[in-house]
């Protein structure tokens, strides 16, 4: 994280307000047992996974919220970002296909896998960050420099 100087990097107060919605729907589309809340969730994250932040609603609503916290907050990689969501609406879009086919316990795991690790990102571990960075490791170890987009110097 550093400070914004690009303007395609995402603010994190912007990633804290993600992650922040993502538990709070899945908590309570828990409590009140409507996976409906769910479906909603995975459209927030899906549409900027497949179109970029133009589609993020989350991210449209978060630069008018903290347009004043923004300026000089730290940043997070949008490839990052990305990732995170991928791994959200993956995990989500799964819970969708679970609660469909009557699966319903299955698609509450699911939901509460995606909203276990946005409590722990709020607390400053980002698994999915963890996970990316374990991606890229093994990626470069099979494949090399090229594949990494690592420069040779």
């Amino acid at each position: 994280m550093s400070s914004k100087q690009n303007p395609e990097v995402v603010p994190m107060p912007i990633v804290s307000l993600n992650r922040a919605i993502l538990l709070g729907g899945i908590l309570l589309a828990i409590l009140f047992r409507q996976p409906l809340v769910i479906t909603l969730l995975f459209l927030l994250v899906v549409l900027p996974v497949l179109f970029g932040r133009k589609a993020s609603l989350i991210f449209i609503a978060g630069s008018r919220i903290f347009a004043d916290r923004i300026r000089d907050a730290a940043t997070e990689s949008p490839e990052l970002m990305r990732f995170n969501n991928a791994i959200a609406a993956l995990l989500l879009g799964a819970a969708q296909i679970a609660f469909l086919s009557g699966a319903v316990m299955a698609g509450w795991i699911l939901s509460g896998m995606v909203a276990l690790a946005a409590a722990v990102a709020l607390c400053d571990f980002c698994f999915g960050c963890f996970l990316y960075f374990q991606f890229n490791m093994q990626r470069y170890r099979l494949f090399g420099r090229k594949a990494c987009g690592v420069k040779k110097e």
